[in-house]
């Protein structure tokens, strides 16, 4: 059991952390992407490592009007209660991925991403940054399969999901076409005769 002044600081904490993570959502909503994702890192600062058991004394575990697992989970049997903590976290690293979809960092944006869905794998926000930025990187296959997996736990989001892989498979034949054509002009060249000396 934690004593008094652990609950004390782990309280502190999660509070700075969720001022952390408002100031952030306000500087990308004005644009200030930079300023957020420093935020955010703060954010992670104060909340990576936390006492889970010190979380649930205080009151701070997942509220009983959500389910505690995803669909995923629950047909694994895994039941894992999520605290406030690792809700922040989920919201922070799939507003990570966001930014970094922003500054056209898409390694990173699928790295953050895959971290807010191992806090919950039916985060439609985080699978969507997560495609998008898988096709943006060539991984059109990859990203076909997040977008049907968007259609499978939201099935309402279905729309923005077709709507993205249209997008993506037009982006891809583009792409395609600009490599034939780079490869019949390089095939076409005449070859050069040999410089004598």
């Amino acid at each position: 059991m934690p004593t008094p002044e652990e609950l004390s600081t782990v309280q502190s904490k999660v509070a700075t952390a969720r001022g952390k993570k408002d100031t952030g959502d306000a500087a990308f909503k004005a644009g200030d992407v930079k300023s957020a994702l420093r935020s955010y890192h703060e954010t992670l600062m104060y909340l990576i490592g936390i006492d889970k058991n010190a979380l649930k004394s205080l009151g701070m575990g997942m509220p009983s009007s959500q389910p505690s697992t995803s669909a995923v989970d629950q047909a694994a049997g895994a039941k894992e209660e999520l605290t406030e903590a690792d809700m922040i976290l989920e919201k922070v690293y799939a507003n990570m991925s966001a930014c970094h979809i922003k500054q056209e960092n898409w390694k990173r944006a699928v790295d953050t991403a895959d971290k807010a869905l191992s806090k919950n794998p039916a985060n439609t926000k985080a699978l969507f940054r997560k495609a998008k930025a898988f096709g943006e990187l060539g991984y059109f296959e990859k990203a076909e399969a997040v977008l049907n997996e968007i259609k499978k736990v939201a099935p309402n989001e279905a729309p923005m999901a077709d709507a993205e892989i249209a997008r993506q498979k037009a982006m891809d034949r583009e792409r395609q076409k600009a490599h034939d054509q780079k490869m019949r002009g390089w095939l076409s060249r005449e070859k050069k005769p040999a410089a004598t000396e």
